[in-house]
Formats: structure tokens, C-alpha cells, sequence
């Protein structure tokens, strides 16, 4: 049975995340949200994440992967919690 591997969007989600963080530091608008902390959290989890799901791709092991799809998931939430203090 072939896994499928989270690391492409673990690490695109990343992106996303640091993005959203660095915008609100460019534009001065950190001060008022909370949405550049909880994105930060978001992109230490998918860092967290990419890492796990590159060990499991390396030593095949299926609790590395699980631990990859738990982390993104919990960052997918924090990321949908940050876009939403941004909208706010």
C-alpha cells in the first residue's frame, strides 16, 4: 500500500503562515491582533510537521506519519484561527 506523504503541503502551508506573520510586522499591524502569534504557532507546528513527515519518508515508519498528519491538522486550525483574528 503507498502512503501519501503531507510534506508538499505541510511545507506550502508553511509558506503561507510566515507570510501571514511577516505582513503584519511590515504593516505595523501586529500591535492590534494576536494573528501574527498564532500563526507563528501554526508554522513552528508545520515545521514540526514537515520534519515529521520527512523522517517517516526516510525510515518508513507509520508513527512518524501519523504524528505528521496530527501536527498539520493542528495547524491548519491555528492557521483558520489567525485568518480569522485577521478578519476581525
Amino acid at each position: 500500500m503507498k502512503s501519501h506523504h503531507i510534506l508538499n503541503a505541510a511545507s506550502n502551508l508553511l509558506g503561507v503562515s510566515l507570510i501571514i506573520v511577516t505582513a503584519q510586522h511590515i504593516t505595523s499591524y501586529s500591535k492590534q491582533t494576536f494573528a501574527d502569534e498564532i500563526g507563528l504557532a501554526a508554522a513552528l507546528l508545520l515545521i514540526c510537521s514537515c520534519l515529521f513527515s520527512y523522517w517517516a519518508i526516510r525510515t518508513e515508519l507509520q508513527r512518524f506519519e501519523n504524528g505528521a498528519d496530527r501536527l498539520f491538522l493542528v495547524a491548519q486550525v491555528l492557521l483558520l484561527a489567525a485568518v480569522i483574528a485577521l478578519w476581525f
